[in-house]
C-alpha cells in the first residue's frame, strides 16, 4: 500500500488497472471520466505516481502500470471485493450503497483483518446447509428490532 495520505493514489491504480482490463490502452481522458475529476488532476497524480515508479506515462501517451503499480491496484481491489461482498452479502446492504461504503473503507484496512474478513464471509456464503441460522436471525432482527426466539433457539440446538 502507498502512504496513508495518499488513499486518492490507489483510487487512481484501480481506476487505472479496471480501464485497462476494459480496454486496449488507457488514456488521461478515460481516466477523468471514470474517476469524474478533471484532466489536469489526473496529470498531476500520474506524475506522482510515475516518480513513484508506480505507472508509466508521457505527456499525452498511454498509462500503463509498473509491476508494483498493478500489485498495489490488486491489493486495494482485492480490499474493495472483500469489503463489498461482506457489506452486501452477509450485511444485506443494497449494493450501490456496499460499492460505495466499500470504495471508502478500502484504503484503510489492514491485512490481517481484511484476510479474516475474507475468510469470514467465504465461511458464511458457502455454508453447506445453506444460509445459517443466525444469518436470518440478524436479518429478522434489524427488520423487526428483536429477537425471533425460535431462530435463537435453533442457534443453540446441541449445546451443551
Amino acid at each position: 500500500m502507498i502512504s496513508e495520505q495518499t488513499a486518492s493514489m490507489e483510487d487512481y491504480l484501480e481506476a487505472i488497472a479496471k480501464l485497462s482490463e476494459e480496454e486496449t490502452s488507457v488514456r488521461v481522458t478515460q481516466i477523468s471520466n471514470r474517476m469524474r475529476v478533471k484532466k489536469p488532476s489526473v496529470t498531476a497524480a500520474l506524475r506522482r505516481l510515475s516518480e513513484e515508479g508506480l505507472v508509466k506515462h508521457r505527456r499525452y501517451g498511454l498509462v500503463e502500470l509498473t509491476d508494483e503499480g498493478r500489485r498495489i491496484a490488486e491489493e486495494v481491489m482485492r480490499r474493495h471485493e472483500v469489503l463489498f461482498r461482506f457489506l452486501s452479502e452477509v450485511l444485506d446492504i443494497d449494493r450501490e450503497i456496499a460499492q460505495e461504503d466499500a470504495c471508502k473503507m478500502e484504503h484503510s484496512l489492514s491485512p490481517a483483518s481484511l484476510e479474516r474478513l475474507a475468510k469470514f464471509v467465504e465461511f458464511v456464503v458457502t455454508c453447506p446447509k445453506g444460509e445459517p441460522v443466525w444469518h436470518k436471525g440478524f436479518k429478522y432482527y434489524f427488520e423487526h428490532g428483536e429477537r425471533d426466539q425460535e431462530l435463537v433457539a435453533r442457534c443453540f440446538e446441541g449445546d451443551s
